[in-house]
């Protein structure tokens, strides 16, 4: 077995914090080739879709990747930016102003990048990256607030199975989820009162997250207990009753059983119920994609209006609003704590280069 050492490394080298946000992730272009491509990289995935191995290889391989892909990217077109996905770009601007926030308290000694569990820019890529920059501790901070096999389980598979392959691992720390972190709590909370003090209150707010089987919750996932917690608080936080809001599940896919009550049903239902109006927010998604823009704002939006609704009302993810950047350098610097690195003044980083070359070392 051949393991990787740092490529490049001098022991003149400073040694640094890192920090790597990640979060689903997006085909490269809104095309069937670039969809096919993804789609076999994430729907591969055995935290995704439990189903045996041999089954799921004929039903993906024979039918989803020969419909799908067309299908995907028809609706991926629709929300595509000139410079690339929604998902994409919200991630890289969390980024950047993490980097911003973090540098005001650590100056270089922290190194903050992101990367995607499928497609680009892929985790071991940027895992190398960060190696090459003199990351000696690494915290990893999945942008899923509830934590779920599927996603946050997943992700800390594809960090595992890149540290199999390297000799130098650093010092690691996993944030599994933050569903009832105060910060995030408030900052959902400033956002939505944010939006009706602009576009007024409607009848209900609707709570959606993205839907799991239910066979999962019945195996032992919390994901459904913590997107019942994340909406009680939050409904705390914004003064509602139990009446005032409603916690829904989206995006389901195939025949099987998934979590309920399904949003697009239960928007199909309202209005018949004397709900006329409502607020859509989607506490689960940090960052606006597909399955907000189109999904919701624009085919939930269809199901609700066409039913006898007369105000839909979207309200956008996070993505990097200043409220939510806070809250989430305020939990990065939570699991920080207790970690430094060694001195990084030019004459302390020469002498143990020194000290190195007088043991042998390559400089």
């Amino acid at each position: 077995m051949h393991y990787r050492g740092p490529a490049g490394f001098r022991h003149e080298q400073a040694e640094k914090i890192g920090v790597l946000i990640t979060n689903l992730g997006t085909p490269d272009a809104p095309t069937s080739k670039a969809l096919r491509r993804y789609l076999k990289e994430f729907l591969s995935d055995p935290r995704v879709v439990e189903v045996p191995r041999f089954l799921w290889w004929l039903i993906l391989n024979c039918v989803i990747l020969v419909f799908r892909p067309r299908l995907s990217a028809k609706a991926y077109s629709k929300v595509w930016q000139a410079d690339g996905s929604p998902l994409l770009l919200h991630t890289a601007r969390q980024c950047e102003q993490l980097r911003q926030t973090l540098t005001k308290t650590h100056g270089d000694k922290v190194v903050v990048a992101f990367a995607m569990r499928y497609g680009s820019p892929a985790i071991s890529t940027v895992l190398e990256q960060l190696q090459r920059e003199g990351v000696t501790k690494l915290l990893v901070l999945p942008l899923y607030p509830q934590y779920s096999a599927s996603t946050s389980a997943s992700t800390f598979d594809a960090i595992a199975a890149d540290f199999t392959q390297r000799r130098w691992l650093p010092d690691f720390r996993f944030v599994s989820h933050y569903h009832d972190y105060p910060p995030y709590i408030e900052a959902m909370a400033t956002h939505i009162r944010a939006h009706w003090d602009k576009h007024g209150r409607s009848d209900k707010l609707i709570l959606s997250y993205h839907g799991i089987p239910k066979k999962y919750l019945l195996n032992g996932d919390p994901y459904h207990c913590e997107c019942h917690k994340t909406s009680r608080l939050l409904a705390e936080c914004l003064g509602l009753d139990p009446a005032d809001y409603k916690t829904t599940f989206q995006s389901r896919f195939g025949r099987e059983e998934w979590l309920t009550p399904y949003t697009d049903e239960t928007l199909k239902a309202l209005p018949e119920q004397g709900v006329k109006s409502i607020d859509v927010f989607c506490p689960g998604f940090s960052s606006d994609c597909l399955e907000t823009i189109e999904e919701i704002d624009e085919e939930n939006r269809g199901y609700f209006m066409q039913a006898g609704g007369q105000k839909f009302s979207y309200i956008s993810a996070l993505n990097a609003e200043p409220h939510h950047i806070a809250a989430l350098a305020q939990l990065i610097e939570a699991n920080l704590r207790g970690w430094s690195v060694p001195e990084t003044r030019d004459v302390a980083l020469q002498a143990r280069a020194a000290r190195a070359k007088s043991q042998g070392a390559a400089i």
